[in-house]
This record gives C-alpha cells, structure tokens and sequence, in this order.
C-alpha cells in the first residue's frame, strides 16, 4: 500500500468554527463533481471525520482531523492515484480551504 497523502490545511476559526463549516461539506463536493464521484460517505466521532469516497472507479478512504488552528487531512490513495498525489494535494488544500471559508 501506498503511503497516506498527507495534507495540512491552516485556518483561524477556532476548532468549535472551523468543525460547523465542515459538518456535510463533503456533501457539496458530490453536487459539484458529480459526474467524476460516484459516492461519498462520511462519519463524524467527535473532531476527527472518516470518510470514503468512491471516484474514477477507485476507492479512497481516510480521516480528517480538526484542530484549534489547522485542519489535518489523511488520505489513502489506490496505488493507481498514487501518480498524482501532488495534484491531488493541491485539490484537497483549495477544497478544504473553500469549506472552511464560506459562512
């Protein structure tokens, strides 16, 4: 298995803020990417979130973790997406950001 994609994601909304504007974002990834993911789960224990999503007909688990300043994202990617990983961090850095910023 491939090493997990590991992406920090700096904010200053406090952990309480930044954990209400994630609740369900990954929700709004569905509507906007709809037709490259197939499926997103998401579960919530707490300040950690776990997550599954299914896209370009792969699988990609992983958890994200909120913290009083910086959210931190760990994603294990099939070893078919490992090739982009660099892509995919900056997509992962732009969403989270995007999340954390709307009210």
């Amino acid at each position: 298995m491939a090493k997990p994609l590991i992406v920090s994601i700096p904010h200053n909304l406090g952990k309480a803020e930044a954990t209400r504007r994630l609740h369900g974002g990954l929700s709004s990834l569905k509507s906007q990417f709809g037709d490259k993911i197939a499926s997103i789960e998401e579960s919530w224990s707490g300040d950690r979130m776990a997550f599954q999503v299914g896209a370009l007909g792969q699988s990609i688990s992983g958890h994200m973790d909120v913290m009083e300043d910086q959210v931190r994202v760990e994603v294990q990617l099939p070893w078919i997406l490992s090739m982009i990983a660099e892509k995919a961090k900056g997509f992962i850095r732009q969403q989270g950001t995007l999340m954390l910023e709307k009210k």
